[in-house]
């Protein structure tokens, strides 16, 4: 996600003086260490020799110009160059692809420039994101190739079987079934991998409308008609208070259908599936209830984790993906959802929006 950094004058302004402060005073620090340091070597000299004179104080003015430059080229290259070294280096092996670099400098880091020290810590924390970013990227493409392999197998293996013949009609419609259900999954998996891939780089939403969510949710379900009938579910949709919302009324319409899809999925014959949609003040509740199957505990967590899916024996099709849109299009709204489920018991999806 890109974003912009504005340079405040005041603050560098503020950090250039707090730098020229500080160069001030080692300055001064410098020219009394020296001076004391010339003082002390002219009469450890003095009394050595057995008097002092202009010898004895040229003498003590070199001793003290290489004591005092052996102590500052120990402290600035162990509490400066040292770090812009490790630095250099790190900064080279995350250029190569090694996002596993990271400093650690132990006392030196804490007892170096703070200006240094920041730079140090923003470095860790910039491979950190990288290298989350890196495993993202990779178990998002192994994912993402493992739910197209799967039906692009069964397509190839069916289409062949048509092509060869030797086929009673029953089977080469049952075989036209398949591969029709297949290449209408992956059409839906590749939109849902591209409308999530725009929507997880985007922060403002376009296209806002006020519109009437109320009447939105009942589309979205007689959407789903025949699947629910076919089923004998019973919808229950008196809870729909009438609701005016401002907001992306096609991205909304992505949640309800990705929910409501699910509960139809999930609920058995002669279930029932319950919506209700009321406001208070700036927030708008929807709750969507089912006498489904329910879901697991231990998956529950997971359940807005890309391409996971609770049912691991795929007995019904889904691509992993609707759930975690329906996350991010809400958060996108300024809202949250909420689940609690029991397996036998139904499940029970709560959407909170904001208008923003």
């Amino acid at each position: 996600m890109e974003k912009k950094i504005k340079l405040d004058k005041n603050h560098l302004f503020g950090v250039v003086n707090r730098l020229g402060m500080k160069l001030t005073v080692l300055t001064l620090l410098i020219s009394l260490g020296a001076d004391i340091l010339t003082f002390t070597s002219a009469i450890v000299i003095g009394f050595v020799t057995g008097g002092t004179n202009d010898t004895t104080q040229v003498i003590a003015s070199v001793a003290a110009s290489i004591i005092i430059g052996t102590l500052l080229s120990f402290i600035i290259g162990n509490t400066v160059l040292k770090p812009l070294s490790e630095l250099v280096k790190a900064t080279k092996r995350v250029m190569g692809g090694d996002y596993t670099a990271k400093l650690e400098m132990g006392w030196i880091e804490k007892h170096t420039v703070k200006e240094l020290r920041e730079l140090i810590r923003d470095f860790n924390d910039m491979t950190e994101e990288l290298r989350n970013t890196e495993l993202f990227r990779k178990d998002f493409i192994s994912s993402f190739s493992h739910e197209f392999k799967t039906p692009l197998a069964s397509i190839r293996g069916f289409a062949r079987q048509l092509y060869e013949g030797d086929l009673t009609p029953e089977q080469q419609r049952e075989f036209s079934k398949i591969i029709l259900d297949e290449t209408e999954y992956l059409s839906v998996l590749s939109q849902n991998t591209l409308l999530m891939t725009s929507l997880e780089n985007k922060d403002i939403v376009s296209e806002k409308i006020s519109f009437s969510l109320d009447e939105q949710l009942r589309s979205c379900m007689i959407r789903l008609e025949p699947q629910w009938s076919a089923k004998d579910i019973e919808i229950d949709m008196e809870g729909l208070e009438d609701v005016k919302f401002f907001w992306n009324e096609q991205l909304l319409a992505h949640v309800w259908n990705n929910l409501f899809d699910n509960a139809v999925k999930f609920t058995p014959e002669g279930g029932l599936i319950r919506v209700s949609c009321r406001r208070e003040n700036e927030t708008v509740t929807v709750v969507i209830e089912d006498s489904g199957c329910g879901i697991a505990e231990d998956a529950l967590p997971h359940i807005f984790e890309k391409f996971y899916q609770a049912d691991s024996s795929h007995a019904t099709k889904g691509n992993g993906l609707g759930l975690p849109l329906v996350k991010r299009i809400v958060e996108l709204c300024g809202g949250t959802v909420e689940v609690s489920s029991e397996l036998g018991g139904g499940t029970t999806f709560s959407v909170r929006l904001r208008e923003r």
